[in-house]
């Protein structure tokens, strides 16, 4: 681990003279700090699901090229982890971003799953349609969060990481080696606290959890003082009661911020086959789809594309520092960096209030009325 500390002290040099000011200027700003709490500063993010070859092959040429136009449009904020397509989608950012100056842009990757090369690894089990020769191995230690962070700088081939997500320590991920409260407590005891401390010396600016279920973030903001999570999956307009009246005030009480994923429901509500993630995401209840096909009827009443509306929603509550998508080609990260700066008139979230399409408390975009 020699090596590993002395970059990591590298990079707490350089963390403690960059300068955030010049971010501040940008559309997408989010605010910087908060209470003392870091909130990353653009309210915009390009996610790197799909850059791993999650669904389906994206190639080399068209992953940069996706990542060259989401940069090419203004977008700052680039989140991803050594989990999408096990290391494929941190090589690919990497790529690109080691070359650009590192104080113009924010990123933030997950810790808790190392990456091990591997002759008989089980990778097509996780990605079939990754390359990557890896095997994961779950470490949620405080050593193993120094040695992921240190893994992921060098696929990245960047000096410093902005925020850090303990990753998928959830009831829904089938493949922890133990129940997910078991690897919690290895958290608990080890992760977060050394999480705590990289921020405390300026090897990271902020830190919280990553995962698709409320309980790990409602047990986090008991046990620790996270920044930021990663609340993926859980308020869409799908589904977001639970979020919107459960989560968001015990989050707001503790001055914790979120970045949102997974706005669409993994593609569902733009019409994909799946909903969330996982391998019975093709399972989807018939309630989902009935609600998808009235939220559409809405959104065709008032000249509404049902995709903007919804990275809009789930990007309107006062918690939510910032939106992150995800996209595997230049025409979706345009489409929606463009979506979230379209106007949608005041009568359309009126409607889906009216016909409880939406949760009365649920905060909507302030917009123009139609017509203005």
């Amino acid at each position: 681990m020699a090596a590993a500390t002395g970059l990591l002290a590298e990079a707490a040099a350089a963390a403690a003279a960059a300068d955030m000011a010049g971010r501040a200027g940008s559309t997408q700003t989010s605010g910087g700090n908060s209470n003392g709490h870091y909130k990353p500063p653009f309210k915009f993010a390009m996610g790197g699901v799909p850059l791993g070859n999650e669904f389906e092959v994206v190639t080399d040429e068209n992953a940069y090229a996706t990542i060259e136009a989401a940069w090419n449009a203004g977008v700052r904020y680039y989140d991803m982890a050594p989990w999408y397509g096990l290391g494929l989608a941190e090589r690919r950012y990497g790529n690109f971003l080691h070359n650009k100056k590192r104080s113009e842009y924010v990123l933030s990757t997950k810790v808790g799953k190392l990456l091990k090369a591997s002759k008989t690894a089980k990778n097509k089990e996780y990605f079939p349609f990754s390359p990557s020769p890896n095997d994961v191995i779950y470490d949620y230690t405080a050593s193993g969060v120094r040695r992921s962070i240190e893994d992921s700088l060098q696929r990245l081939g960047i000096d410093s990481i902005d925020i850090a997500f303990v990753h998928d320590i959830s009831s829904d991920n089938k493949y922890l080696p133990t129940p997910w409260q078991e690897q919690f407590e290895i958290a608990r005891k080890g992760a977060f606290p050394e999480l705590t401390r990289m921020r405390e010396e300026g090897l990271i600016k902020g830190w919280g959890i990553g995962v698709n279920t409320p309980e790990p973030i409602m047990r986090l903001l008991e046990v620790a003082d996270p920044d930021v999570c990663l609340l993926a999956s859980q308020y869409s307009l799908i589904d977001h009661k639970n979020a919107l009246n459960q989560v968001f005030p015990a989050a707001r009480a503790k001055n914790v911020s979120f970045v949102i994923g997974s706005a669409l429901n993994a593609g569902f509500i733009s019409g994909s086959p799946r909903y969330n993630y996982g391998k019975q995401s093709y399972e989807i209840p018939a309630a989902f789809i009935e609600k998808r096909r009235k939220l559409r009827d809405v959104a065709g009443n008032h000249g509404v594309d049902l995709r903007t509306a919804a990275l809009q929603f789930s990007a309107a509550p006062d918690v939510a520092s910032a939106l992150v998508v995800g996209c595997k080609s230049e025409q979706q990260i345009l489409a929606d960096y463009t979506s979230i700066q379209t106007k949608i008139p005041t009568e359309f979230w009126a409607d889906l209030k009216a016909q409880n399409l939406i949760e009365q408390n649920a905060p909507v975009p302030q917009m123009a009325p139609a017509g203005v």
